[in-house]
């Protein structure tokens, strides 16, 4: 077991109206708030209303129009600017973990006088950041617990994972409720992000028998609550266990002294929907079982046979190539059978762009160290039998 310094300092508010207390957990951090939020859905729900009713004794500076896979260019510059212009003291990122992801960048930029892209691209450390409150109505990313966002520069069609112990929120309220009305769509996308965010911990090296078991009950009950949710989108129980799956899949809590996988898959469909701007869940789903194909070796073998006897319920018996094999074959089979499209012709993208996407993700993303080493040719060779 590796040495880890862990800490999650976020609060978590989770279950039906935790949304009462936001008054008294907004009110710490001082009385101007910039209201961040995407496209409208807040508002079909009656959630805008509330919020604007429990704070009305604040001072709410509104940033709307967050997209998925945020954008520097408006969104972040904007909620800077608007934060600098008001002398903001805190946000409150209402949505899902696109808008989150997106407040995350603002809070440290606020706080910097230079150009927040010096922060994103890691050219320069924050100092400091505003203090963020979210209120998740998306089960997915998990960005409400932990200190990381991904932000989308068009011009350049980078997509950078932003991490900081300074981007932590304070205080997270999750209310599974708010996730009823989520489409099917998003529903499938965040069970397969989640998943992977998952798979991208289970796949590496050096674990333990009680990470690989923390690691294998959060899959099993991520497939299982996932199912139930898109069969019945008001399941309580089901939205709930799937939401606090997405939350606990990626702060590290799953992975306490194991070593890096080096998040290949994400680091590969970054690239994907940098450049063409397709659902973050999607992409991965996509991408993971040609990843597993082209992964697996004599030094990987044993992972992908625990993984398929574990996860799946294969017999141990077999010989352990057909176990893994297998165990690829069911990963995919999954993913297909909840909705997903799993293969890239299927979300727009042709291979008119793929020598470009695997130089740029072999450039920026250092997957040559990861726990399976991917150079320029074996990215391009996974990016085409994804096709």
């Amino acid at each position: 077991m590796r040495n880890f310094d862990y800490c999650t300092p976020t609060r978590l508010l989770f279950g039906k109206g935790v949304i009462a207390q936001l008054p008294a957990v907004m009110k710490p951090f001082g009385k101007r708030i910039l209201l961040t939020y995407g496209g409208g859905s807040i508002k079909k729900i009656g959630l805008y209303q509330q919020v604007l009713e429990l704070l009305k004794d604040f001072e709410i500076v509104e940033c709307p129009g967050i997209q998925p896979n945020p954008k520097y260019d408006p969104s972040v510059l904007l909620g800077v600017r608007l934060c600098k212009e008001h002398k903001v003291d805190a946000i409150l990122s209402v949505g899902g973990g696109s808008v989150l992801d997106c407040s995350k960048a603002i809070a440290a930029g606020a706080c910097y006088d230079g150009d927040p892209w010096d922060l994103i691209s890691y050219k320069v450390k924050a100092k400091a950041a505003l203090p963020i409150v979210d209120i998740i109505t998306l089960a997915a990313t998990g960005s409400e617990y932990d200190c990381g966002g991904v932000i989308s520069r068009t011009d350049t069609n980078d997509k950078i994972g932003y991490i900081d112990p300074l981007l932590f929120p304070a205080v997270s309220l999750l209310d599974p409720t708010y996730t009823f009305t989520v489409s099917p769509k998003q529903t499938r996308a965040g069970i397969a992000d989640a998943i992977n965010h998952v798979i991208e911990q289970y796949f590496t090296g050096e674990t333990t028998l009680l990470t690989d078991g923390l690691c294998e009950s959060t899959i099993l009950s991520l497939m299982d609550s996932g199912r139930k949710c898109l069969a019945n989108p008001e399941d309580y129980e089901a939205r709930a266990e799937m939401m606090l799956c997405c939350s606990l899949a990626c702060n590290d809590i799953l992975s306490l002294g194991n070593s890096s996988s080096g998040w290949p898959c994400h680091s590969i469909e970054h690239a994907l929907s940098g450049f063409y701007d397709i659902t973050h869940g999607e992409g991965l789903a996509i991408i993971t079982p040609p990843w597993m194909r082209h992964i697996l070796s004599e030094r990987t073998l044993p992972r992908f046979v625990k993984f398929g006897t574990r996860i799946f319920g294969i017999d141990a018996a077999l010989d352990p190539w057909e176990i893994a094999r297998k165990a690829i074959d069911e990963t995919h089979r999954f993913f297909e059978g909840i909705g997903i499209p799993m293969h890239l012709r299927e979300v727009g993208i042709d291979d008119s762009r793929i020598d470009e996407m695997a130089h740029h993700i072999a450039v920026n993303e250092g997957l040559e160290k990861a726990w399976a080493p991917l150079s320029e040719r074996d990215i391009r060779e996974i990016l085409i039998a994804s096709l």
